[in-house]
């Protein structure tokens, strides 16, 4: 039995499997996709401390990598593969950082060119808010879920994050 149903502007196509659960039919990819918007849109709703500090995703992301690695050296190499982001897109998003006053760039004494990246006392301030969000979505979205499902979540999500790096390796050699 197909039937469909509406999730914001989204439409989804559903099927039933033989023990009546509700089943996508949508690839796994777009799924995943669907998720991170719904996520991006419910942080976004949730702005209240966001938008007085003018905190975007990215920004909140390397704020969050920062504080969490403090006391060991960061580069922007560093937060492009972390972030799994282009050198480009991590130059201007650091660029734009600095001059909000969330981080600092410091020159290392090995190598002039390397630019360690440290926060600043309002950016660590900053990370106390968007732990107490990150936590609050988090609970949202694993509600109902056994420490084995989540367990097992992590699992699945692993393994696909290692078949696209192998994917881009392949592709690379």
């Amino acid at each position: 039995m197909k039937f469909i149903y509406n999730v914001g502007y989204q439409t989804n196509y559903m099927d039933k499997d033989k023990g009546g659960r509700k089943v996508s039919k949508k690839p796994v990819g777009m799924e995943i996709r669907m998720i991170s918007n719904m996520l991006r849109r419910q942080m976004e709703n949730n702005k209240s401390f966001l938008d007085k500090e003018r905190i975007t995703g990215a920004n909140g992301l390397i704020i969050s990598y920062l504080a969490e690695h403090e006391g060991v050296d960061i580069y922007q190499k560093d937060l492009e593969e972390r972030l799994a982001i282009t050198r480009s897109t991590a130059s201007k998003i650091i660029t734009l950082m600095e001059q909000k006053g969330y981080i600092t760039r410091e020159s290392v004494s090995h190598d002039k060119r390397l630019k360690r990246i440290r926060l600043t006392d309002e950016s660590r301030k900053i990370y106390l808010k968007i732990t107490a969000e990150i936590k609050e979505n988090e609970n949202t979205l694993i509600k109902g879920f056994s420490k084995e499902e989540i367990h097992q979540l992590h699992d699945y999500i692993n393994r696909m994050k290692e078949n696209i790096i192998n994917c881009q390796n392949e592709k690379n050699h």
